[in-house]
């Protein structure tokens, strides 16, 4: 008999003896597949998730970087002081930097002017969280914003700190429903603002900024003054430079306008976009390796469940061992037959929890924003985890299996 005669052989016995205890096969089966399903379901929302952050800090531009202040903190067990406040970014200082960086690139001077805003027209409102950021020209493509409909600022609309906005998608669909919101006037108390811009959505991203507002920094300055605040500075090469050699001489000229000492410790950050992203990833690793513990042990449970059913079979198929040998049938063979049959148990199992955990993982990632992704590496390796789990579970009452004497067997009722 060829050993490919024999493989089908083996598979067939396998099947046959699957077949025959069903329930308990199935009941295996779904044990592993809950395992598969909890790992992949998982790992494929996360890398939905990397796939969504990668792409919206792309289109913010990944060789961006900016300028913000900083504060310093002591963290002493759970509690958190404050040691040090470094200065703030003063209007003055960040457009005297706009003006002295010569480099070829975008600068855009910002702050938060609001996060808590509710704006009206006529009987429709929006909710009282609508972000308010007092911005220039340049801050929609430092962002990775685009225009659906509409224009940007103008120069003239910054020097004559005239009252327009640019709005999110979400004000759009609370404020203008069936109505085009280019050149309406929305309002806060005290302030009127004509809509020249809407910005394009982002969806339900983790980036998404539909629930914005920007208005000309000029405008901002003179409705939310406030003590101590701090501009945001926003820097994008308009070529293709070393992005090292650009944040090198941005930190440069800011120092000079800081009026620092060359033996003075930079008192600001300068962070590169890419910068956050990393710090994402590297919090996703252990979302990541705690779903791969949990998928682990439920892995360990199902292999327990599976070794204790087959060690069953072993022990209600005696009398099939015995008259199995009797014809002939070499330990080798009894061996192989409980091995490929734990071993068809795992895979079937692990299909199932592959294909379930793929389907809820993308219900997941979809429900975020991302695209319909499949985690092949972790396709594959829950297949051989289920064949390892699959050969760990049979190994022992295999063994048994083919040690069984087939005298004792023949008489075993």
């Amino acid at each position: 008999m060829s050993w490919l005669t024999l493989f089908w052989e083996n598979i067939r016995v396998a099947l046959k003896a699957i077949k025959s205890n069903r329930v308990r096969a199935v009941l295996t089966m779904s044990i592993i597949a809950f395992g598969i399903m909890a790992l992949v379901g998982i790992l494929t929302a996360i890398d939905g998730l990397k796939s969504t952050l990668t792409e919206q800090f792309t289109m913010m531009g990944a060789n961006s970087f900016s300028i913000t202040s900083r504060s310093m903190r002591v963290t002493v067990g759970d509690k958190h002081y404050r040691t040090k406040n470094h200065s703030h970014i003063t209007y003055r200082e960040a457009m005297e930097f706009k003006n002295r960086f010569n480099e070829p690139a975008w600068v855009s001077v910002s702050f938060s002017a609001s996060r808590l805003a509710e704006f009206r027209f006529r009987n429709n409102k929006t909710n009282p969280n609508v972000a308010i950021i007092g911005a220039d020209e340049d801050y929609l493509t430092i962002a990775g914003q685009e225009l659906a409909s509409g224009r940007n600022f103008s120069p003239e609309d910054l020097l004559g700190s005239r009252h327009v906005a640019i709005i999110g998608p979400d004000v759009v669909r609370f404020l203008f429903p069936g109505v085009d919101p280019l050149g309406q006037e929305i309002s806060l108390p005290g302030l009127k603002l004509t809509v020249i811009g809407v910005i394009k959505s982002k969806g339900s991203s983790v980036m998404g900024n539909d629930q914005i507002t920007i208005i000309p920094i000029t405008t901002a300055r003179q409705y939310f003054s406030r003590p101590n605040i701090t501009y945001n500075i926003g820097i994008m090469p308009q070529k293709s430079v070393s992005l090292d050699m650009m944040v090198s001489e941005a930190e440069g000229v800011f120092r000079i306008v800081r009026g620092l000492d060359p033996r003075d410790e930079s008192d600001f950050n300068v962070q590169k976009s890419d910068s956050i992203i990393e710090i994402l990833m590297e919090n996703i690793r252990y979302v990541t390796l705690a779903a791969t513990i949990i998928g682990l042990i439920t892995l360990f449970g199902a292999a327990v469940g599976l070794m204790n059913i087959m060690l069953v079979s072993v022990t209600e198929r005696t009398r099939e061992i015995g008259v199995r040998k009797a014809l002939g049938a070499r330990k080798s063979v009894i061996r192989q037959q409980f091995l490929y049959e734990s071993v068809i148990i795992g895979q079937m199992g692990g299909l199932l929890g592959i294909l379930a955990g793929i389907l809820i993982g993308n219900l997941v990632s979809l429900g975020m924003g991302s695209s319909f992704t499949i985690p092949w590496l972790w396709v594959i390796g829950g297949v051989m985890a289920c064949f390892i789990v699959g050969i760990a579970s049979g190994y022992f009452p295999a063994v048994k299996a083919s040690a069984v004497d087939p005298i004792e067997a023949l008489r075993y009722e």
